[in-house]
């Protein structure tokens, strides 16, 4: 299999092509053409396990993280969760005073600092979708890895799980996944 790479979708088609010569390009975002969107954290596949909140499920990754966001002025969104349009999920500082931390669970009483979070409640979302949701597309990216250079566009580029100065890329992820080297095993 040829290496899969992650770089962002914010710069210049000419740089990407230069930088990456004769590479594949794959729009893994929320604006990436069909079936590629569906790597999405912001897709709504549905039926996905809401951590720590048994028999609650969510429409996609996405809205489960911005669900479980505590802010000093808002509590968890359970609204977040039925989401369906790819739009109006994030909940920004902006509107709510800093964030606090992410509760585990709907009514959990617990908060978790934001290395916990993405271990304990991102992690495992998007490891559910990529397991049950994706076998079609992800049998497809093998392919192509196999036939030449792929590279997976997206707005995040920091695939470091533990790297917490920067969002995690959700490419980055996806290729784990497909590399086999998911954090944690």
């Amino acid at each position: 299999m040829m290496p899969l790479l992650v770089d962002s979708r914010r710069k210049a088609a000419a740089t990407l092509q230069r930088v990456h010569p004769g590479a594949l390009f794959l729009d893994v975002t929320s604006r990436g053409p069909e079936p590629r969107v569906r790597f999405s954290p912001f897709y709504p596949h549905g039926d996905i396990p809401v951590p720590f909140t048994p028999g609650r499920t969510a429409a996609s990754v996405e809205g489960i993280w911005q669900a479980l966001k505590v802010f000093e002025r808002a509590d968890v969104d359970p609204t977040r969760l039925d989401v369906r349009t790819m739009k109006g999920l994030k909940r920004t500082t902006r509107q709510l005073a800093p964030v606090l931390g992410h509760r585990e669970g709907l009514s959990g009483t617990r908060l978790l600092p934001y290395r916990e979070a993405r271990h304990r409640i991102y992690l495992p979302s998007c490891r559910h979708v990529l397991e049950h949701h994706l076998s079609g597309p992800l049998a497809e990216l093998r392919r192509l890895c196999a036939a030449g250079l792929v590279v997976l566009l997206d707005y995040e580029t920091n695939e470091s799980v533990e790297d917490l100065s920067k969002p995690l890329s959700h490419a980055g992820l996806v290729k784990r996944f497909v590399e086999a080297t998911w954090p944690g095993g």
